[in-house]
């Protein structure tokens, strides 16, 4: 039953009235977070907060960049890798082919330097040479060595190839009175392998060390009044060889 008071408005009236002007007064609690959440997203941005969407974007496009630097980089160090190699080939062919050529060089000048010989009297048979009145030069035909074939047995003479220091050696064997030779360089008598005895057998040698120019030659005279005696044991012989080259 509706009560009516004063003013003409019933009691239903009265209460529409007073839930309406709560309402104005107190609006929902959602709207006011809506509201809220608004207002603080406004005041952050007013602050300056970026915007983590838009750092992102900035994120990818530097690491998208770094990427392409890093491509460029590797496409770089691959060309710096291929030159260098190829460089180092053609050096290491350039060191083969010096290192060849400088063996092929000392293979030869060792060609050059390779001479010695060592001859006896005979070829054959056995034998006395002289005795004579003058000296006369010996030929040793039975050539044990000849390397460089510096020594000539039709001549019996030594001609030096190359300048360098060499050594001579001669051994005289006969019998009483006399047995002696001489090594001669240039026409020079050097030294003298000599013996005298009324009987029996003879023996001596002797050597010397020469320095010679291209050129010079070194044979061996047997003594005037002398003679020497040689077989198929070699007793005399007449030796030499390069100890060193000089300049």
């Amino acid at each position: 039953m509706d009560l009516t008071v004063d003013g003409g408005l019933n009691e239903k009236e009265i209460s529409q009235q007073i839930s309406s002007e709560d309402g104005r007064q107190n609006p929902p609690q959602t709207d006011t977070l809506r509201a809220e959440a608004s207002t603080d997203s406004q005041q952050y941005c007013d602050l300056g907060i970026p915007d983590i969407h838009a750092a992102l974007r900035e994120l990818t496009a530097t690491v998208t960049e770094q990427k392409g630097n890093i491509r460029a980089l590797e496409t770089q160090l691959r060309e710096q890798q291929t030159f260098i190699l190829e460089e180092m080939n053609k050096k290491n062919e350039e060191i083969s082919n010096l290192t060849l050529s400088q063996v092929e060089e000392l293979r030869k000048e060792n060609r050059d330097r390779e001479i010695a010989f060592s001859a006896s009297m005979l070829e054959s048979g056995s034998g006395y040479i002289g005795p004579f009145t003058t000296e006369i030069t010996l030929t040793y035909r039975n050539v044990f060595t000849n390397i460089g074939n510096a020594y000539n047995p039709i001549t019996g003479v030594f001609t030096a190839p190359l300048k360098g220091a060499y050594m001579f050696r001669i051994s005289v064997y006969g019998h009483g009175p006399v047995s002696g030779g001489s090594i001669y360089k240039n026409g020079q008598r050097v030294v003298m392998a000599y013996d005298y005895q009324a009987q029996d057998r003879l023996n001596s040698s002797n050597g010397v060390v020469l320095i010679l120019e291209v050129g010079d030659v070194v044979y061996v005279k047997l003594w005037h009044n002398a003679k020497i005696y040689d077989d198929q044991y070699n007793h005399s012989t007449f030796s030499g060889f390069l100890l060193f080259p000089l300049r």
